[in-house]
């Protein structure tokens, strides 16, 4: 009918939103399968640090921390930064934060690794090009159910005076908190709440799902995966590159997808790049399954 009375007719339209809505469901399906994974519904523990390269590199890192907080937003997830440390001058040294939402680690873990800045520096009075690097950590936020024991005398608990923004009580105050688990030699800080006790829950919130995130990986250390959490923060490692100079283009390259929109790209425009990982990997999983 849509066909003999024209693209304008009603049936055409009709048409139209039927085969829409087939899409969206056939996508929505599509994502179920792809985040199937045992807690890739949990939310996310994120934590980003800057390569070798000083304050080109930190600068670096704070624009990745900006990009994924804008991502965050675009999804109506819920963002709380746990803790950052700043930079010499500009960037920050290391920043952590969780991601509240339904499927956020999904997501989010296709972003681990260490991602790659070409661009003319700001910080370079001879206007030349440097290349900069910075990692991305992704942890699941675990909750209460699933139990890794954590013996007290192997942590060490230190106190100290919060050295961002948040008013008069934190920077008077021993609030913020860091705590060492020392067989793992894991380290965890937290300095946003206003409460020593509050951010001492948070920091044993994120310990847990480290030393969870570790178990993990030594279960699964000779799987390929994982091997990108081994490598330096250097040429050669990346899983993306985000080119400003002297054309301007993303490129990830495990997937091969690229975007010429940068500025897009960096405001946290970041779905395709997640959606072709995904895809990929729900592929290898069924090329390897056994017939």
């Amino acid at each position: 009918m849509a066909e003999e009375e024209g693209e304008d007719s009603e049936a055409a339209r009709e048409s139209q939103k039927t085969v829409d809505a087939a899409r969206v469901d056939l996508e929505e399906q599509e994502l179920k399968v792809m985040l199937g994974g045992e807690f890739d519904r949990l939310g996310a523990i994120v934590s980003i640090h800057p390569g070798a390269g000083g304050t080109e590199a930190q600068d670096w890192a704070e624009m990745l921390l900006r990009l994924y907080l804008r991502w965050a937003e675009r999804h109506g997830y819920k963002v709380e930064i746990v803790d950052t440390l700043p930079g010499d001058g500009a960037g920050i040294k290391s920043a952590t934060f969780t991601v509240e939402g339904d499927y956020a680690y999904g997501y989010l873990k296709a972003e681990a690794g260490i991602h790659r800045l070409v661009r003319i520096s700001p910080f370079d009075a001879a206007a030349r090009r440097h290349t900069s690097f910075a990692s991305m950590f992704v942890f699941p936020a675990i909750d209460e159910k699933v139990e890794v024991t954590i013996n007290p005398a192997e942590l060490r608990v230190d106190t100290y005076r919060a050295s961002g923004a948040g008013g008069q009580h934190v920077n008077k105050t021993d609030s913020a908190v860091r705590m060492t688990h020392i067989p793992s030699g894991i380290v965890v800080c937290c300095q946003n709440e206003r409460s020593q006790h509050k951010n001492r829950a948070m920091a044993m919130k994120i310990l847990r799902a480290r030393l969870f995130e570790l178990e993990l990986r030594k279960k699964r250390e000779k799987m390929e995966q994982f091997s990108k959490e081994k490598k330096d923060i250097t040429w050669g490692s990346q899983i993306r590159s985000y080119v400003l100079q002297p054309y301007r283009m993303v490129k990830d390259h495990r997937t091969g997808v690229e975007m010429g929109n940068t500025d897009a790209v960096l405001d946290g425009d970041i779905d395709r790049f997640i959606e072709a990982y995904l895809l990929g990997v729900r592929k290898e999983g069924a090329e390897s399954a056994p017939a």
